[in-house]
């Protein structure tokens, strides 16, 4: 059965270079809840902690503002000195809140989708403006997702602050008959403390959302089958390039192998359809190494190669078959072809010493080969 590569298919997960490019487009996953848990929890352990401090700051501000002489209450410039001594305490007293408050949103937003600029999402996106594309978010699976998640959060924020009110209700109506220094320390424990209760309402909400944003945005990023196999292909590249490739270079390594003949001690032969070219340096080699091999045309050409440099072209068919086949480039020979290769050299090495009348008088060896080596 043909498989169906429509949108209900996207079956597999996203690849790698697929996150990365919704990266750099600026989509992540965002959680607004465990924000709001952020900040909420932020806000009210600071106040907690300097609950004492600000309540006493912000009761001078009242007390100063208060006792203004009533002959200076018409007099502008005493008034918008005041004014501005009171916004300037005031701010210095929230200052410690809205940094505590502004860091963990920064760090709530990195704990889960990371850091991440892009300027793709600086561009204005006119598609969002389009009524019927605001109808479809908002009565598609999304859609319903966040309504049920905002109707969750109501219900559990609700129910938490009901209780938190029934429950400080008598605490706040006796601040009335407090001090108004006292009174403002006081509220501010109140309500840290209603904070504290509120963190964990939302705490609810967050541990519900972030797998859920996660589970979003992996969905979204899904891919067909098709679209793996095509990323793929421009990722290691099309069969046809590939294959052009390897032909090149091939070519390369046969050219950088024929460079190689010149410099070999023997060229052994099959005589025409393989051709091995040997070098043996006891000083630095501890067996024979295959410098190039080929067959067919390549094997002419070795050949051809060696003739010109007067490098000894030796035919032996069982022997070149067999190092052919079991010897790659670059590679010293097998140790089942040591005795083989050895009468080889030994008599190349010794005729070169000889006229060539004298070595024409040497008896040619006749290598023989195992038979591990005769189907090789």
């Amino acid at each position: 059965m043909a498989e169906s590569e429509s949108g209900a298919d996207r079956s597999e997960a996203p690849s790698q270079k697929r996150v990365q490019e919704a990266r750099e487009h600026g989509q992540l996953p965002r959680s607004r809840e465990l924000s709001n848990f952020a900040t909420m929890i932020g806000g009210s352990a600071t106040l907690i902690a300097i609950g004492g401090t600000l309540g006493t700051t912000l009761a001078e501000v009242m007390r100063h503002g208060l006792s203004i002489s009533p002959d200076k209450l018409f007099q502008a410039d005493v008034l918008q000195s005041a004014l501005g001594e009171a916004i300037k305490s005031a701010l210095v007293a929230v200052l410690p809140v809205f940094g505590v408050l502004a860091a963990l949103v920064i760090l709530a937003a990195l704990a889960l989708g990371g850091w991440n600029f892009s300027t793709d999402a600086l561009v204005p996106d006119f598609s969002r403006m389009s009524p019927l594309s605001g109808i479809k978010r908002l009565f598609g699976l999304h859609g319903a997702t966040e309504l049920g998640k905002a109707l969750l959060k109501c219900i559990v924020v609700a129910a938490v602050c009901a209780g938190v009110t029934a429950w400080l209700f008598g605490d706040v109506m006796r601040l009335a008959h407090m001090t108004p220094r006292a009174a403002i320390g006081r509220a501010a424990g109140l309500l840290a403390s209603s904070f504290v209760w509120l963190c964990g309402s939302l705490a609810l909400v967050a541990l519900v959302d972030v797998p859920l944003q996660l589970h979003q945005f992996k969905t979204a990023l899904r891919m067909t089958r098709q679209e793996l196999r095509d990323e793929a292909k421009d990722s290691e590249g099309r069969p046809e390039t590939k294959s052009r490739i390897r032909q090149m270079q091939q070519q390369l390594a046969r050219r950088r192998m024929m460079h190689k003949v010149p410099a070999a001690d023997v060229v052994i032969v099959n005589p025409t359809h393989f051709a091995v070219a040997l070098k043996y340096d006891p000083q630095k080699m501890r067996a024979p190494r295959v410098l190039a091999k080929g067959q067919d045309l390549v094997a002419l050409n070795i050949r051809r190669i060696a003739e010109e440099h007067r490098v000894p072209v030796f035919e032996s068919p069982k022997l070149a078959r067999a190092l052919y086949r079991s010897t790659d480039l670059n590679r010293e020979i097998p140790a089942g072809l040591y005795a083989a290769v050895a009468q080889v050299l030994s008599y190349i090495f010794r005729i070169r010493t000889l006229n060539p009348t004298l070595a024409a008088r040497v008896s040619r060896p006749e290598p023989k080969v195992g038979a591990e080596y005769e189907d090789a």
